[in-house]
């Protein structure tokens, strides 16, 4: 098990061995070396102007590696982004929608998704099939059934935000899009840093998620995995970074050309201290040993001890690491919560608990009781 107590003193800026900071699922603290990425990025500008770009790609080539140690995958293609939004954007305009018209998503989206799935509904530009996302057991075959030849592409979480469920069976659902022709969307935002995600049966498949949850990486640093067919799709909302490296090749006229790999769906211009901050980061969780299997066990420790304490459903497998108590109040809870000092957050219905390695057991214990005053 992680010693959280001798994990907490790299955290000493965000205070966590002083205060109850059950937000791991949305934002956990930063280890105190994220500080100094972001001043190792102020002065390689201060000092190398607008030549900081090869040491800030650098950075960024370190955050694709660091994604790929998750993704059991040393050789994924990855496109970067400030956020999911943008890369999901790309990959939606580098589909053949006039001709494969329908979209198959579920209930369970989170709002980058589910409000844009909507919209598109409502101005019936394209035919979004909306899948309820429970019970989860049965999500994917329900996702390929509603999977034909006019699907562009299937869209769904590998982990529910809303109550930590795992969604089963996606290799199987990755086959059944590819004998309909039909391109599969993985979001892992809820299952990177909480557990490896390898892509064993999964190699069609296209991956986004982020580090701004549970990797501890910070705001910025989202990733999009494009798996080897990527290179016959071209984006039509591209951005110029994709023709970064081509800029001073001589170009025929009104001809759009486009790289292979990741930098295929590349944007444009970005903040890179998100990236540099992001780097430390990753090496720090390489230096305390906090891998894949190691994280796993401990989230499962800690889910399962906030799980029983609070009569929620176990065992936490079938989860990924957060714990969401059925509430009927639960935003109210959330805030009288607050106010004693223990930070939740809610969901509809759901008050979710996010614990983190950094937080001991007498932390989640003296939680529980302040839960158990308000449910």
């Amino acid at each position: 098990m992680i010693d959280a107590a001798a994990l907490a003193k790299h955290y000493s800026a965000f205070r966590v061995s002083e205060r109850l900071l059950l937000t791991g699922h949305s934002h956990q603290a930063w280890p105190d070396v994220g500080r100094e990425g972001v001043m190792e990025a102020w002065d390689d500008a201060a000092l190398h102007a607008d030549e900081k770009w090869g040491r800030a790609f650098a950075k960024a080539d370190r955050v694709r590696d660091g994604i790929r140690h998750w993704l059991e995958a040393p050789e994924a293609e990855l496109a970067l982004d400030q956020n999911t939004f943008g890369l999901v954007l790309r990959f939606l305009s580098a589909l053949d929608l006039p001709r494969r018209p329908r979209l198959v998503t579920t209930s369970g989206e989170f709002h980058t998704l589910r409000r844009l799935m909507a919209r598109l509904a409502e101005e019936e530009l394209l035919d979004v099939v909306v899948v309820a996302a429970r019970p989860a057991d049965t999500l994917v075959d329900r996702l390929a059934a509603e999977t034909d030849d006019r699907t562009a592409a299937v869209l769904v979480s590998a982990v529910l935000f809303e109550d930590s469920r795992t969604v089963p069976g996606l290799d199987e659902l990755a086959s059944a899009c590819e004998k309909h022709g039909a391109e599969l969307l993985v979001d892992v935002y809820h299952a990177l840093g909480v557990m490896s995600f390898p892509l064993d049966g999964l190699e069609s498949a296209w991956v986004v998620g982020g580090g701004y949850k549970y990797l501890q990486l910070g705001e910025g640093n989202c990733f999009l995995r494009v798996p080897p067919h990527g290179d016959e799709l071209r984006p039509r909302l591209t951005g110029w970074y994709a023709e970064f490296a081509e800029l001073a090749a001589e170009k025929t006229p009104g001809a759009v050309e486009y790289p292979k790999g990741g930098m295929r769906f590349a944007g444009a211009t970005y903040d890179p201290t998100s990236h540099y901050r992001a780097a430390r980061v990753f090496d720090f969780f390489e230096a305390q040993g906090l891998t894949p299997g190691a994280l796993r066990e401990n989230y499962l420790h800690q889910t399962t001890m906030l799980a029983e304490a609070l009569g929620v459903e176990s065992p936490r497998e079938d989860h990924g690491g957060f714990v969401a108590v059925d509430v009927p109040d639960a935003e109210e809870v959330s805030r009288r919560l607050a106010a004693d000092g223990v930070m939740t957050d809610s969901r509809g219905r759901h008050l979710r608990l996010g614990p983190a390695p950094y937080l001991t057991d007498d932390q989640l214990e003296r939680a529980v009781g302040a839960v158990k005053r308000y449910t």
